[in-house]
């Protein structure tokens, strides 16, 4: 159980970046720009996850713990800027380039805010900080802070798949919808990603593989605190990070010892099937979308 809640609350933080880079990087960035970009990226997919760990257990975990609230509202508030941004933009400044002029400040401005007022508005809600107010409910190392440690492992790799699928996508296609009428992001959403779509299923599910074989980040950052509880507050114990704790212990030949290697066998069974049906998904979805080439 604590396996799959780690990597779900993972995946739920890498997605969305993820594909969100994916789609600006390959479709609508520059040249130049993407060539700084894209190696930028895939190079925090070499940081190794011990380090990730640490700075989430050691320096993370309390600064979420300190703006709680602020951190659950900036999803919200970061995608309303965003949106707001936008329509400033379109409505006021048709000519200006909202990346640089307009939304990076408006971000920071509004991060900095969320962090300012957070504190504040706890005490005033509830009338304490919020993770005094939540008392037991709440452990300071918990699947938050592993969704978003662990996430941020998972951005590179979700997102360097999927640029690549997105990006080798015929160029004919994507100017073949722009010369019949429709915009670019109908073209990104009706052509461009039907037409990656199997390989942006393959990088979702190698990102899911590696979610659920994590040991170092689900040691350091959850508490391993062997529970079965759903809540976003909770710690939890991973099936990798249980095998880690234990295995130095246990005596060799004992009940423990063949549990341990049981649990191991688990995850390989587990990501072995998990693996194959997805290959079978990812091949259903290329042969699906991949255009008929008769021979002449």
């Amino acid at each position: 159980f604590g396996t799959f809640k780690a990597a779900a609350y993972a995946m739920l933080f890498a997605i969305p970046l993820a594909l969100a880079g994916a789609i600006y990087t390959a479709y609508f960035m520059t040249p130049g720009l993407r060539r700084v970009i894209k190696p930028a990226i895939e190079v925090m997919g070499a940081l190794p996850t011990v380090v990730i760990g640490l700075v989430a257990g050691i320096w993370l975990a309390p600064i979420i713990e300190q703006y709680l609230l602020a951190v659950l509202a900036l999803p919200l508030l970061l995608a309303a800027a965003v949106l707001l941004c936008g329509a400033l933009t379109h409505r006021f400044m048709p000519r200006c380039r909202p990346g640089v002029d307009l939304l990076l400040p408006l971000l920071a401005l509004t991060v900095w805010l969320a962090l300012s007022l957070g504190p504040r508005l706890e005490v005033a809600l509830f009338g304490e900080p919020l993770h005094f107010w939540l008392g037991d409910n709440y452990d300071q190392r918990n699947a938050l802070v592993v969704g978003v440690a662990m996430g941020f492992a998972l951005v590179p790799i979700i997102f360097s798949l999927a640029e690549d699928a997105l990006f080798s996508v015929p160029a004919t296609l994507s100017q073949g919808s722009l010369a019949l009428g429709a915009t670019q992001w109908q073209t990104v959403i009706k052509v461009v990603l039907p037409s990656a779509s199997a390989g942006i299923f393959s990088a979702l599910m190698i990102g899911f593989g590696r979610a659920v074989g994590e040991t170092m980040i689900v040691l350091m950052a959850t508490g391993n605190t062997p529970i079965i509880d759903g809540s976003l507050f909770q710690g939890l114990r991973a099936l990798a990070a249980n095998i880690a704790i234990e295995m130095p212990e246990a005596v060799s030949g004992s009940s423990h010892y063949r549990v341990l290697f049981l649990t191991a066998l688990v995850l390989f069974v587990f990501t072995f099937v998990f693996n194959t049906l997805a290959e079978a998904v990812r091949l259903r979805l290329r042969k699906r979308y991949t255009p008929n080439q008769e021979a002449p």
